[in-house]
């Protein structure tokens, strides 16, 4: 079993890095080579502003690549809670954003020719109670008639005809999800913004951001010094790098996956006969898919608390567990992949994008970033230029977490609660 990302591990080489030191100036930095940072450059460079992205590791491979690999409409919380916290106008506005921003996805991967498997294969929420599927039908009641009428609320007899296991009590149907390689389509993104002539530098952690004269920056990294008219701060959830206010802001949690070996046709059309987007109805629940090669990609908080190689093979465990558990004819089945990951959740699960000090930024995607990020890359950039009106997040506003500096220590404490829901509702 390997400790690796399957997307990072099975995806072609970025082969287009920029190379020699960082030095000179662009138009725009962009810190972070994730999808937020590349989808900006790349809709930066085809506008003909030079951009320069600096990345402290690999590119994509950091939440852009560790994630799931569901790509999927709907906002992170019930929309009926949404709407109830912040009206039903601005709740529809936000539910239609990530309507829009699969559609961004799936524009970037048509219009630059991304070879990433993507195709829209919709998302089945799964009720692991009967009171779930209830809350379910609720939920269904509402998005149907206030929102989204592309939905389907399947009853709990017919369970079967999507997924083959007696686990679970119905769902909801949105049709409008997608799915791809994580891997390849943050290769395909940062070969066309390169193409385009973005300048990336991987391994290029940035150090200092220092404000000059006339509002440009110097902005310091690994790899060298380059000054900047503006900067796209698009880090998620890294720990790295002079940007304490915009870490402040968020509580990193882990999320831990594996993936199996390559499983037969004839088990995969038994159980999951129409190749959905999968995710559990429980707290601390299950999303899971089938990757391109055949394998089950399977998902979770299995355990609360930050990523590791350690703490990501004993979450394995967790998760091949919890697979038994629902598909009991895959107990056996061989485990391939066992990874883990840093999920850059806010208090409220919406996202943050705006302007901070002068730097721009766009992060906090609260486990539904595959969309988001890649849609807000291109909305900032329209941000940056003139059109502040693009971002549907401009008015939030974006209070620190409490309790920020003992976030570590917390985790197994907010894990117990959130299981103690789990067994009582």
């Amino acid at each position: 079993m390997k400790l690796d990302s399957y997307w990072l591990d099975t995806a072609p080489e970025f082969k287009d890095g920029a190379q020699g030191p960082v030095e000179g100036h662009s138009d725009v930095v962009v810190i972070g080579g994730g999808f937020t940072g590349l989808s900006a450059a790349l809709e930066l460079a085809t506008r003909g502003v030079s951009v320069t992205v600096l990345e402290a590791g690999g590119i994509a491979a950091q939440a852009s690549g560790r994630n799931g690999g569901q790509c999927n409409t709907g906002v992170a919380q019930d929309f009926a809670s949404l709407a109830a916290s912040v009206g039903l106008e601005q709740a529809r506005a936000f539910y239609r954003a990530y309507e829009s921003a699969v559609r961004t996805v799936e524009s970037v991967v048509t219009q630059h020719k991304i070879d990433c498997d993507f195709m829209r294969c919709g998302k089945l929420k799964l009720a692991a109670k009967q009171k779930h599927f209830d809350k379910l039908a609720r939920t269904y009641d509402v998005l149907y008639r206030e929102v989204d009428q592309d939905i389907e609320l399947i009853e709990p007899a017919r369970v079967r005809s999507e997924v083959g296991s007696d686990g679970f009590y119905g769902g909801l149907l949105q049709r409008n999800g997608a799915q791809m390689h994580m891997g390849k389509f943050g290769v395909g993104l940062a070969q066309s913004a390169a193409r385009h002539g973005a300048r990336i530098f991987p391994n290029a952690a940035v150090t200092q951001i220092k404000r000059m004269d006339g509002g440009r920056y110097e902005i310091t990294s690994a790899r060298g010094v380059v000054r900047a008219d503006n900067v796209l701060v698009a880090t998620g959830p890294s720990r790295q790098g002079p940007l304490q206010w915009f870490q402040q802001r968020m509580a990193p949690v882990g999320s831990f996956i594996v993936v199996t070996e390559p499983l037969s046709k004839g088990q995969l059309d038994a159980l999951f006969p129409h190749r959905r987007n999968y995710v559990t109805s429980l707290n601390i629940g299950n999303y899971f898919r089938v990757t391109p090669d055949n394998r089950l990609l399977w998902g979770g908080r299995a355990r609360f608390a930050m990523s590791d190689p350690r703490s990501d093979a004993k979450s394995g465990q967790v998760l091949q567990a919890n697979l038994a558990k629902y598909f009991p004819e895959l107990g056996a089945t061989r485990i391939d992949y066992c990874w883990g990951g840093l999920v850059d959740i806010t208090v409220d699960r919406l996202p943050r994008a705006g302007q901070h000090d002068g730097l721009y930024y766009s992060m906090g995607y609260s486990g539904h970033g595959v969309q988001m990020s890649t849609h807000m890359g291109r909305v900032m950039a329209d941000v940056m230029y003139g059109s502040a009106d693009a971002n549907p997040w401009r008015a939030l506003p974006w209070p620190p977490v409490p309790a920020h500096a003992a976030r570590r220590w917390m985790l197994p404490l907010v894990g117990a609660y959130y299981r103690m829901q789990d067994i009582l509702h």
